[in-house]
């Protein structure tokens, strides 16, 4: 097999992020349901922003957050999303570039704005997200570099590609072309509510190999499997895939192969800000551990740490180098 040029690869939906501080009576006014992810029209999407407070807008999209922490543990990284050549679009193509990360997906001329997430963080640190896809769902798969894909050690794909019927194709020729050239895939689920859209066609792609490594947090777990036991769902995990994380917020993470389970603790924080991105950026500091052969639990730690640092400030990427967090916490970079 011959050398990767990148570390890791991740291809997702390239979405604006527009944050803002709110309350439940906000939730209630417009019918969202606290902590999960809507699908949304330009016109509710509108009338969001209408009816929003002051907003810190930053790029966002969730595979676009773990590759830009990847990046800033040091790994050579890529990513594969579509925005169109707006504004928006031309300041989102700036940030990945600036934070280190290959881009080269051609942006669309025509079409959708590109995409932007609504993100309302209530004062116990939870957010409700509302996405308006936008050009997110104009990647097609002619948009996959077929020599890009087979020079990533890993492809890392988020669940709400799955959401968009071009992007799933997309998806699957990405995990085809890697899987040809020996290369790993790895999944998260991203939300309990993108799992009962495509419950099915998410344990086909696990039980037939299609990805090798799964990121699930508690509830996308339960929700996978059904089950409100934990140890029956993780038992299930286990039979269906070659590697399981599974996140379990101030409980830590579990790592689970078909052979063994390690449970790895979380971080300590000061103060719990805003849980937007905490998953996003677990998966960077766990796939950047198994990039460097930190071993799994080393992995997990990673990941916790890189998950604490977000969790403390307002936004999904990470505000320190992680590479120094590591450091001061003794662990392998």
């Amino acid at each position: 097999m011959t050398q990767a040029k990148y570390d890791v690869l991740g291809i997702g939906n390239a979405i604006f992020d527009v944050l803002v501080r709110t309350d439940e009576a906000f939730l209630a006014r417009h019918g969202m349901t606290k902590g999960g992810m809507a699908l949304i029209d330009e016109t509710r999407a509108a009338s969001i922003y209408r009816d929003m407070g002051p907003a810190t807008e930053m790029s966002g999209g969730s595979a676009a957050n773990t590759i830009v922490g990847i990046a800033n543990f040091g790994a050579r990284a890529a990513y594969v999303g579509k925005v169109k050549d707006d504004q928006i679009g031309q300041l989102y193509t700036h940030d990945i570039r600036a934070a280190g990360v290959a881009f080269e997906t051609a942006a669309a001329s025509g079409g959708p704005a590109t995409g932007c997430c609504y993100i309302l963080v209530t004062p116990d640190g939870e957010r409700t997200m509302n996405t308006y896809l936008g050009a997110a769902q104009e990647l097609m798969p002619a948009d996959i570099d077929a020599a890009q894909i087979a020079a990533s050690a890993i492809v890392y794909l988020e669940g709400y590609l799955w959401d968009p019927k071009n992007a799933k194709e997309a998806f699957v020729k990405a995990a085809t072309i890697a899987h040809g050239a020996g290369r790993q895939v790895a999944l998260t689920l991203s939300d309990s509510f993108c799992i009962d859209r495509y419950r099915d066609e998410f344990l086909d792609l696990m039980r037939k190999g299609t990805v090798d490594l799964v990121f699930a947090n508690e509830a996308e777990l339960h929700s996978l499997y059904q089950t409100s036991d934990f140890d029956t769902a993780l038992t299930q995990l286990r039979n269906d895939v070659r590697l399981g994380v599974v996140t379990r917020s101030e409980k830590g993470c579990v790592v689970a192969t078909k052979d063994a389970v390690a449970t790895v603790p979380a971080f300590g924080i000061d103060k719990l800000v805003d849980t937007t991105g905490a998953g996003d950026m677990f998966a960077a500091g766990f796939l950047f551990g198994l990039v460097r052969n930190a071993g799994h639990e080393n992995a997990g730690r990673l990941g916790a740490l890189a998950a604490a640092e977000v969790i403390q400030h307002i936004g999904a990427r990470p505000q320190v180098p992680l590479t120094e967090l590591a450091q001061q916490n003794g662990l392998p970079i």
